[in-house]
């Protein structure tokens, strides 16, 4: 059976973009009928209906946004492969996911020398926790991530990163903390459900069967210092995000069990995620 050709997607995509048939048309400079056709040909190919109609406007179906995704990455990778065929450097669109403290202490230095050595590629960098980013690289909504463990490694490329030491952190002038059983009837300060800092400092006080007395959920270290120095409770984080942020004075840190502190974050991208531009940061951050 036939594949679904570039040209059909290409269709599909701009009547997306545009948000209609006639405008699409005017922008492809092909005729309305032309494209309506190439639109009920791919829903017939595919048994499924790729938009529906609300209030005169076309809206994409379930379907048709689960097409959206696969066709905007077939359609870059074959922009990719053409420039790549041309130039033999790699070029387009690098999406790029990071955990919060990788995209504020390990990338920076990382990205700059990347463009210095690949200027024609163009790097998009979104946040978030692993758990967040593990999804959009399972969606192919972005080619490559920086998380950390705990988490399934099912149908991923993993490459070895970074070595970070993780620090508990109280404010100043608590007593040491020596076991979990110390931090009985506390607040965690974290990121949201899917940060695995959060996902260890859980885990650890939970073999020890110390329950938080409540979690607050945070968006930015920067808050989360601020709230554990106001004694508003405790958190985990990196050595490097706790030095990056001069915070080593507005805190108390303690030290972590080494199996409790040892945590590596990893470039992971899906198996079918190949292109030159990811290459290229692999090779990288192999040589860094």
């Amino acid at each position: 059976m036939r594949n679904i050709d570039l040209d059909s997607l290409h269709i599909f995509k701009a009547v997306v973009d545009c948000g209609g048939i006639g405008k699409a048309a005017a922008f492809l400079n092909r005729v309305q009928s032309n494209v309506t056709t190439r639109v009920q040909q791919l829903e017939q190919r595919l048994d499924v209906k790729l938009f529906r109609r609300q209030g005169g406007k076309l809206i994409l179906s379930s379907e048709g946004k689960l097409l959206l995704t696969y066709a905007e990455r077939l359609l870059r990778l074959a922009g990719e492969a053409e420039a790549a065929m041309r130039s033999g450097t790699p070029r387009g669109v690098l999406r790029i996911g990071a955990m919060e403290s990788t995209a504020a202490t390990r990338l920076p230095p990382l990205l700059s020398h990347y463009h210095r050595q690949n200027p024609d590629v163009q790097i998009e960098l979104v946040t978030g926790t692993s758990g967040a980013l593990l999804r959009k690289v399972h969606l192919f909504e972005i080619d490559a991530a920086f998380v950390a463990q705990p988490f399934a490694p099912d149908d991923l490329d993993l490459q070895d990163a970074y070595a970070e030491e993780l620090m508990l952190i109280c404010a100043n002038g608590s007593a040491a903390v020596k076991t979990p059983k110390d931090l009985r009837q506390r607040t965690v300060i974290a990121f949201a459900a899917g940060c695995s800092y959060r996902r260890v400092l859980e885990d650890w006080l939970g073999k020890s069967g110390v329950v938080p007395e409540r979690v607050l959920e945070l968006s930015s270290y920067h808050a989360i210092v601020a709230c554990v120095a106001a004694g508003s409770g405790i958190a985990i984080m990196p050595r490097s995000v706790l030095q990056a942020l001069s915070a080593e004075n507005q805190v108390a840190a303690f030290a972590l069990p080494p199996e409790v502190a040892r945590a590596t974050t990893y470039l992971v991208s899906h198996r079918e995620q190949q292109c030159e531009a990811l290459s290229a940061l692999r090779g990288l951050l192999r040589h860094q």
